[in-house]
C-alpha cells in the first residue's frame, strides 16, 4: 500500500510494523521513548538529552520538558496527534496534517530517531520498520470515529490486556475516558466533542465490533 497524497487539515491513519513482524518495543523504556517522540516531535524543537527525560518518566510517569519548549512545540506544530496505540510489533496513530508536508516531516523525525536509538541500545544495524509507514486518508467523520475505536481496542490483542484495554498505558484510550495526560499535545476534542460524556465514548468503543470496524475502515 502506498502513501496517499496528504492534504493540509485532513486526518490520516498512520501505522507501521517491525520488519518481518519483529518486536519493536521490548520493554517500557522502548515504549516510553517512542511515546516521547510522538508527543514532543510535533514542532520545531530539538532535544539533546532524551535518555535523561525517559529515565525520569520511568520513575515518575512525567516527561520533564520545560515550559518554554512545550510552548514552542505547540506554536510551531506541523501535525496534530489525535490518538495512538503502541503494540509489541507495530503502532497506530491518528494524525492531522497542520502544515504542508507536516506528516512526512514528523514521521521522518520520529522513525529515524527511534531506529537510531533502538539499534544503538540493542547493538544491531539495518532497518527496524517494514518499509515506509502507511498513511491512509480518513474520508469522513464516521471513519474518524470508528478509527479511534479500532485503535483503542487494539490492545485487546495482547493477552494480559484483553478486556483491560482502557487501562493500557501505551495508548490514548485512558486519555479519552479518564484524564488527558498530555494536554495540548493530544487533540482529543475532535472525537470527544461528539459525545455527551467520556462514558458515552467508552460505550461506543466497547460496542464497536472489530469486524464491523475493519469493514468501515477497509482494513483486512
Amino acid at each position: 500500500m502506498k502513501r496517499e497524497n496528504i492534504g493540509v487539515n485532513e486526518y490520516y491513519h498512520v501505522y507501521n510494523r517491525g520488519v518481518g513482524k519483529k518486536i519493536i518495543f521490548k520493554d517500557d523504556r522502548d515504549r516510553a521513548r517512542f511515546l516521547f517522540l510522538i508527543l514532543y516531535f510535533q514542532g520545531e524543537v530539538n532535544f539533546s538529552q532524551i535518555s535523561r527525560i525517559i529515565s525520569s518518566y520511568i520513575k515518575r510517569q512525567i516527561f520533564n520538558v520545560d515550559t518554554d519548549k512545550r510552548k514552542k512545540i505547540i506554536s510551531t506544530g506541523f501535525i496534530e496527534l489525535v490518538g495512538f496505540a503502541l503494540m509489541p510489533n507495530h503502532f497506530h496513530l491518528i494524525l492531522k496534517e497542520s502544515k504542508e508536508k507536516g506528516i512526512g516531516k514528523y514521521m521522518q523525525r520520529v522513525l529515524n530517531s527511534y531506529t537510531k536509538y533502538f539499534n544503538t541500545r540493542y547493538d544491531i544495524s539495518g532497518h527496524l520498520f517494514q518499509g515506509a509507514y502507511k498513511a491512509v486518508h480518513v474520508v469522513d467523520n464516521e471513519q474518524l470515529l470508528y478509527l479511534s475505536a479500532y485503535i483503542h481496542r487494539n490492545p485487546r490483542e495482547i493477552k494480559e490486556w484483553h478486556n483491560k484495554e482502557e487501562n493500557f498505558p501505551w495508548s490514548s484510550y485512558q486519555d479519552y475516558t479518564k484524564q488527558n495526560r498530555w494536554g495540548k499535545f493530544l487533540k482529543d476534542g475532535i472525537i470527544l466533542d461528539q459525545f455527551k460524556s467520556s462514558n458515552d465514548y467508552r460505550k461506543f468503543v466497547e460496542t464497536s465490533g472489530a469486524k464491523d470496524v475493519k469493514e468501515i475502515l477497509n482494513i483486512e
